[in-house]
């Protein structure tokens, strides 16, 4: 029995401290056990857009998620374009220059930001209680009634070209483009968020008119709303903000057609003349978001190269002193997805570090993982998994996730039983089904002079140069 009583005696001082991290532990654990997403409403406005609401009253804060059919799965031949549309949607309203615009979010101390991926476009903001109706007015005049100003577009421009150029010299930010292009080749996964300078350096203000009136429908979009408010008074102030956005024609989902799985091994060697170190992803097909098994595998990737303790991290940077940092992890989207193991190491370790990472990549199907190795993993899995849910920011986001992703609460609420419930046998059927052990996608960026004939040792070559556009696919 633990005692709360202080005193000088170092053992009993001892005892009050284990008993106090004891204590500390079951806490947790009881916090992880009793987590579910909390209480939140759904309805849809006549127009088809879907709205969501959560009161969360702890601060007094506010935070906005929206999500919109505009993704770089519908640039066609203007890559890049959804990008700037949604970055042109900050660029003024009808009513308002970028400048007030701008300086009217900055007086309020609030933040509103847009931004385009592959398959959504989206907004986010975050403001005190008090300036709820004043922001989401802001909101409102984004999303319905941009400017779209020449101008502007001509700066936003100019400035993607430049970070274009720059993402040349650091080979981690391009490699993860010329990955899905090798692995969804022929597919608008394939299309790269950021474009390329050829594409971007021919668009204009029209192109991202026409993109955003064809691709912006309030029947396609939803919005949350997360944080300290009434819900009625919420649900009546999105009603007249965002009731008279016409609805439209949704475009037909592009990335509905199938994904061509590589038939055999094959490398992408991007060389970088002045490189020291290369760059390499191993990558084969994943799994979409919907993917029932998507928490075990969760929980087999964080033992392969999830988590600083992996089996990768420790045998190419721990014992083998190859790398700084290795891992792998599974990138999902609705309709597909990829496996990829990531690290660099210098250009004279290159092969040792590929081999090493295959052989640890083997070592998971052919010894699979044990009782102990299991446990550490779930435990490790459920303490993060909170912590991924604690504001009202990411609460917003996560139920615009579950509108685009199409789940439900159950996936929070059942996540830890989901988790205790993965055995070992368990385990072995999800490596042998998701974890690729054959027909791997290589792509290395490194100075090709000298990883060239090494390169071969693992599936035929295609070159290509870093300072050219890249392909749609390879």
């Amino acid at each position: 029995m633990c005692s709360p009583q202080i005193t000088g005696n170092t053992t009993h001082m001892k005892k009050l401290l284990f008993c106090i991290t004891l204590l500390a532990c079951f806490i947790a654990q009881s916090q992880q056990a009793a987590f579910k997403l909390p209480p939140y409403q759904k309805f849809q406005l006549p127009n088809g857009l879907t709205v969501y609401l959560m009161e969360q009253k702890e601060v007094p804060l506010v935070s906005v998620s929206a999500i919109f059919p505009a993704g770089a799965i519908y640039d066609a031949q203007k890559s890049g374009l959804a990008s700037l549309t949604a970055s042109a949607l900050m660029h003024g309203t009808r009513t308002m220059s970028k400048q007030v615009l701008d300086s009217t979010i900055d007086y309020l101390g609030a933040e509103v930001n847009t931004y385009a991926g592959k398959e959504s476009a989206g907004l986010s903001a975050r403001f005190a209680r008090k300036d709820a109706a004043t922001v989401l007015g802001l909101i409102r005049d984004i999303v319905l009634s941009p400017r779209f100003d020449t101008a502007e577009f001509r700066k936003e421009q100019q400035r993607t070209l430049v970070q274009l150029e720059q993402a040349k010299e650091s080979p981690r930010q391009v490699i993860g483009n010329y990955f899905d292009q090798v692995m969804f080749a022929g597919h608008v996964y394939a299309n790269p968020a950021s474009g390329n300078k050829a594409s971007v350096a021919a668009l204009s203000a029209k192109d991202v008119a026409a993109f955003y009136k064809a691709q912006y429908l309030p029947n396609g979009s939803a919005i949350a709303v997360a944080g300290d408010f009434d819900s009625r008074e919420m649900k009546k102030l999105l009603a007249d903000l965002f009731g008279k956005w016409t609805k439209g024609n949704l475009p037909a989902n592009l990335a509905n057609q199938p994904i061509n799985a590589p038939a055999s091994a094959k490398v992408l060697l991007v060389n970088k003349d002045d490189a020291r170190e290369t760059t390499f992803y191993i990558g084969a097909p994943g799994v979409s978001r919907s993917n029932p098994d998507l928490v075990a595998i969760d929980v087999i990737n964080t033992i392969l190269g999830g988590r600083f303790t992996s089996w990768l991290n420790d045998e190419l940077r721990v014992n083998s002193g190859l790398t700084y940092g290795a891992n792998s992890g599974f990138s999902s989207l609705k309709n597909g997805g990829s496996f990829r193991i990531s690290t660099f190491t210098a250009t004279k370790n290159t092969a040792a570090a590929i081999d090493k990472a295959l052989e640890v990549m083997q070592r998971l199907h052919t010894q699979g993982v044990d009782e102990n190795t299991l446990a550490s993993a779930k435990n490790y899995v459920k303490g993060q998994f909170p912590p991924r849910y604690e504001t009202s920011g990411q609460l917003a986001g996560l139920l615009t996730q579950m509108y685009w992703y199409g789940f439900d609460e159950s996936y929070i609420n059942n996540f830890q039983k989901q988790v205790d419930g993965l055995t070992t046998a368990r385990a072995k059927e999800i490596i042998q089904r998701y974890f690729p052990k054959d027909k791997l996608q290589f792509v290395l960026v490194g100075k090709a002079s000298e990883i060239r004939e090494l390169a071969k040792k693992w599936g035929p070559v295609t070159e290509v140069n870093i300072k050219e556009e890249q392909a749609k696919s390879f």
